[in-house]
């Protein structure tokens, strides 16, 4: 249960960071237009890239020595602390929504939620390579736990910003909203790349 909590808040905090996928779901709930199917698609999408990773990872741990798990922990600091000092100088001023251009076009839409998903390279930096290798050490069933919490938590926030994103508007559209979620995914994934310090030294 430890790990399904941990999957959640870990994968919670990447899916928070704003960027180019939540606008569009955010616009898509403002917008009033095939809202369901536009998250059933990204939490879908993210469920499949989480285990992805997960999977992939499983089956590289046959080939982990002492050495390559070393240089994946220290890919996976920097990558930590690529992404915290992303958080730090994300201008979320510059943040806009487009609720004007309707588009009625299904296909449209499902070309646009699978590019949003599948064409942005933080989708698989978050999911496959970070969730996959931050839960390379654990065992089997906890990384079952892991990724079935952080699938969980991309389910829920998914569905939350796009049905709730009218009623939340104002507050998405706040600066001090978003700074506030930009300090708590900060203060988490450094604990998350101290213990990946930990890691590299006891090795």
């Amino acid at each position: 249960m430890d790990y399904l909590i941990l999957g959640f808040l870990t994968g919670l905090s990447l899916i928070l960071a704003i960027g180019a996928q939540n606008i569009f779901v955010i616009e898509q709930g403002l917008k009033k237009q095939y809202i369901f199917i536009v998250c059933l698609i990204c939490s879908i999408s993210d469920f499949l890239l989480i285990f992805l990773g997960i999977f992939l990872f499983q089956y590289l741990n046959n080939y982990f020595t002492p050495t390559v798990e070393l240089i994946f922990n220290i890919l996976l600091l920097i990558f930590l602390l690529h992404f915290i000092w992303g958080k730090i100088k994300t201008k979320v001023s510059e943040t806009s929504f487009n609720i004007d251009n309707k588009t009625n076009n299904l296909p449209s839409i499902l070309v646009k939620t699978l590019g949003f998903t599948f064409l942005n390279p933080h989708v698989y930096s978050d999911t496959v390579f970070f969730l996959g290798n931050f839960s390379k050490s654990f065992s089997q069933v906890d990384k079952y736990y892991f990724g079935a919490g952080a699938a969980i938590s991309s389910f829920l926030f998914f569905f939350i910003l796009g049905y709730l994103s009218k009623y939340f508007s104002k507050y998405l559209k706040s600066v001090k909203v978003w700074k506030r979620i930009n300090y708590l995914i900060i203060l988490f994934m450094s604990i998350l790349a101290l213990t990946v310090i930990m890691e590299i030294i006891q090795v």
